[in-house]
């Protein structure tokens, strides 16, 4: 059975704090590791993890988060900061929702929580029948971080740096600040809490406090992942992160047996995946939920964003966006897909080649200072170096279609809408208005004249006196 399904099961993400220390104007949850959000990590752990329904606490200042998740989430305002314990108490209702069951609560700030642990920890939580478990982790500077104290089996306390003597500061197991609450414990223990300290806050941890005073059992989960600890409160510690991240992803790319030139300036996406073979030289940032086949190389300079290459392509520092690129295809120097751009099997880009929200048939060539916006081009064409689809008339945007094994001579401008049928041929310097047949020749300029002597008479009339 999958420990992570089952009624009531769902999970409580703290996602409350600003982001004052870290300087930004966007709340601290959306700071990026690796160009993805620290909460997009704690979101796709848990659906991995199998934990779809999810609530998220949010400020006010924190709509944006909502982006974020998918539709039906649900979301609770935090309007002041009181505490984790004050945080939770907000999504009482999502909590009541879900009694019955278990329910995992996150920090939106700690990214590298996986679902191993996650699934791990609930095991225990239920094979122990425990009202709270403690996610943890044994550090080797566990200076600053809340100390698990253990009874035996049970977790007496979680006693805060500040507060332990030297004997609880030597313990190197820690709260990671996960845990797993049996719900219908949660909610009774939120009520028992109080705020009678220092900082006049509620603490989540107190309810640890409220297990053990009523004899509930309290467990705690180490997991073999020592950075589920780790987040960031400025810059430095998310710069930390993604040094972190980066290393991380590395290992995974090595020991799936992508080959990995050197790694200055190499950056790329946790979600990405990269088949075997495929080289990726420094210098090169690789994004969102790429997908990189066997064989592929991509060099210096290159950008590759929600996009899918197919196996053996090659990318020469080129950017390319929410595309799709068939086997076999060689793109760049300098080339730019743009949204919507899709190639197939041995096209080939060459220098300064734009396209966007185009399709390009198998074996077409558009070899250098092209752009090919809004077109359904065929296989086997060829484009002249300086072609131009012109898809805009300042109104709006239309298509152009090419068929196939069609040759587009140089400096050729295509005015949308207009369709070349398959072998259809273009003068250089040609502008196309209207459709030309298959197997035509379309030439569309003035005719040549030539006026002798022309260029000796301007040339003098234009001298000055005594010249």
């Amino acid at each position: 059975m999958n420990e992570t399904q089952g009624a009531g099961l769902a999970a409580l993400i703290l996602a409350a704090g600003n982001g004052k220390r870290m300087h930004s104007q966007k709340p601290k949850v959306l700071c990026e590791v690796l160009f993805k959000p620290m909460i997009a990590w704690i979101r796709d752990w848990c659906s991995r993890a199998g934990i779809m329904e999810q609530c998220v606490v949010i400020s006010p200042e924190g709509e944006e988060i909502r982006s974020y998740f998918p539709e039906g989430t649900a979301f609770a305002v935090q309007q002041e900061r009181r505490g984790t314990g004050h945080t939770v108490m907000q999504a009482m209702d999502f909590l009541r929702a879900h009694a019955g069951g278990d329910i995992l609560v996150l920090n939106g700030d700690a990214p590298f929580i996986d679902d191993e642990t996650i699934r791990q920890a609930l095991r225990l939580h239920r094979q122990e029948q425990a009202a709270v478990t403690i996610v943890t982790a044994e550090v080797e500077d566990p200076t600053g971080y809340g100390r698990i104290v253990r009874s035996r089996k049970n977790v007496s306390a979680i006693v805060e740096h500040a507060d332990a003597d030297d004997a609880v500061r030597d313990i190197r197991e820690i709260n990671s600040g996960a845990f797993w609450f049996r719900t219908d414990f949660l909610i009774d223990a939120l009520a028992s809490i109080g705020c009678d300290n220092a900082q006049g806050e509620y603490y989540l941890t107190d309810t640890v406090k409220v297990a053990t005073g009523r004899g509930e059992r309290v467990r705690a989960y180490c997991s073999e992942n020592r950075d589920i600890v780790l987040g960031a409160n400025d810059r430095r510690g998310l710069l930390k992160l993604n040094e972190i991240a980066r290393r991380r992803v590395f290992d995974q790319l090595l020991e799936k047996g992508v080959n990995l030139l050197c790694t200055d300036g190499l950056i790329v996406s946790p979600d990405a995946c990269i088949e075997p073979d495929a080289t990726l030289y420094p210098g090169v940032i690789i994004k969102g939920n790429t997908r990189i086949g066997a064989g592929c190389v991509i060099t210096s300079g290159s950008v590759v964003e929600d996009s899918v290459l197919g196996e053996g392509v090659t990318v020469n520092a080129s950017q390319i966006y929410r595309s799709t690129v068939g086997d076999g295809a060689r793109i760049g120097p300098f080339s730019h897909l743009r949204p919507d751009s899709h190639l197939a099997a041995g096209v080939k880009l060459g220098d300064f080649v734009e396209v966007k929200n185009s399709s390009i048939g198998e074996k077409t060539s558009v070899a250098h200072l092209t752009y090919v916006g809004d077109s359904d081009v065929g296989a086997r064409c060829n484009f002249g170096c300086g072609v131009v689809t012109v898809n805009y008339d300042g109104l709006k945007k239309s298509r152009n279609t090419i068929g196939d094994d069609v040759f587009i001579g140089c400096n050729t401008n295509l005015v949308a809408p207009v369709t070349l049928g398959d072998g259809a041929y273009t003068a250089a310097g040609s502008t196309i208005t209207e459709d030309v047949p298959g197997d035509a020749l379309a030439i569309a300029r003035a005719r040549q004249v030539n006026k002798p002597e022309w260029s000796a008479r301007f040339r003098g009339s234009k001298q000055k006196p005594g010249e």
